[in-house]
């Protein structure tokens, strides 16, 4: 199996602190990390750990930042194919307080969608699963055009704070894709018919996330529920959890797992990144996730009801 990322990469400065400051108010950090991040780079790096070949396409400024990123997340095992362009690679503040809550600032950079010329190159239809964030809407739309054309299944994630004041605009990337992730901010940007919104456009899952709550997952006659396993590890830093979560999901149901246990997996492989502090430094190999004792033996389901969905 082969799966295809086509997104963002960029380094991520973590400092834990007791609190966020207050206007005016300087505080010292207990610690500092600088790791490669990026919601589809990690998203990458946890589909390799689910046992997939895991290929990124991505753009990276001709800086220190962008070189390192590659070189620490080529070093995972993760094809990278970086498209270098002229500015500044994509960053990330991230503080992290007791609670393992994160506030994260983002700085986007000169990108953060490779070309198109090089997703072109990356032979989206040679993939058996692809799976983007809609950050670009030209770029993810023709990626999108490509997988359909194929075809090819995949999925996008939908991170609140780039999505388009129309969703309307979002219609080319997500129609048709066989799954969606959506957090509660980014459901409620998408307004209180988002899920029959997205279910309209021709999606088949989607992928309510909702932190502590775990996941549901919405299909035009089916809902999933997976909730995060009990006994697991307190949580120290909730970054990326998200995307450990979308990339092992796709990982999984492109090896053949049903839903249900795909999203078991993704849902205890992210309770476990929480239990460490970083991103990718705090993913769990698929050893570590089918020896915890933590995956849950089955996922409840059941049929949705017969009003709107909406948010969750």
């Amino acid at each position: 199996m082969s799966v295809l990322f086509a997104g963002d990469i960029g380094m991520d400065t973590t400092l834990s602190v007791s609190h966020v400051p207050g206007a005016d108010e300087k505080i010292v950090a207990d610690a500092a990390a600088d790791h490669a991040g990026g919601v589809v780079a990690n998203a990458a790096y946890a589909a390799l750990l689910a046992g997939a070949r895991s290929r990124l396409v991505c753009a990276v400024g001709e800086d220190a930042a962008g070189r390192d990123a590659v070189a620490q997340l080529r070093a995972t095992g993760v094809e990278v194919t970086a498209e270098p362009v002229a500015g500044p690679t994509c960053r990330a503040l991230i503080l992290v307080d007791t609670a393992g809550e994160k506030r994260l600032v983002l700085v986007p950079g000169a990108t953060m969608y490779p070309p198109a010329r090089a997703v072109r190159s990356a032979n989206p239809a040679a993939a058996s699963w692809v799976h983007t964030a809609a950050y670009d809407l030209p770029g993810a739309a023709a990626l999108a055009a490509a997988c359909r054309a194929a075809p090819v299944p995949w999925s996008v994630d939908l991170e609140p704070a780039t999505l388009p004041a129309d969703r309307a605009a979002l219609a080319p990337v997500l129609a048709g894709a066989a799954a969606v992730f959506c957090n509660r901010r980014a459901a409620e940007a998408l307004g209180a018919d988002a899920v029959d919104w997205l279910l309209a456009l021709g999606v088949r899952t989607v992928l309510l996330t909702r932190g502590a709550d775990g996941v549901r997952a919405v299909g035009p006659s089916s809902i999933l529920d997976v909730r995060p396993p009990g006994g697991a590890p307190a949580a120290v830093d909730t970054t990326g959890a998200g995307d450990c979560l979308a990339g092992w999901f796709a990982a999984r149901t492109d090896a053949g797992d049903g839903p249900a246990q795909a999203l078991a997996e993704a849902v205890t492989a992210a309770t476990l990144s929480c239990a460490r502090p970083g991103a990718q430094a705090s993913y769990p190999s698929r050893a570590e996730v089918l020896a915890s004792g933590l995956v849950p033996p089955c996922a409840t389901g059941a049929t949705p009801p017969p009003t709107r969905r909406g948010t969750p």
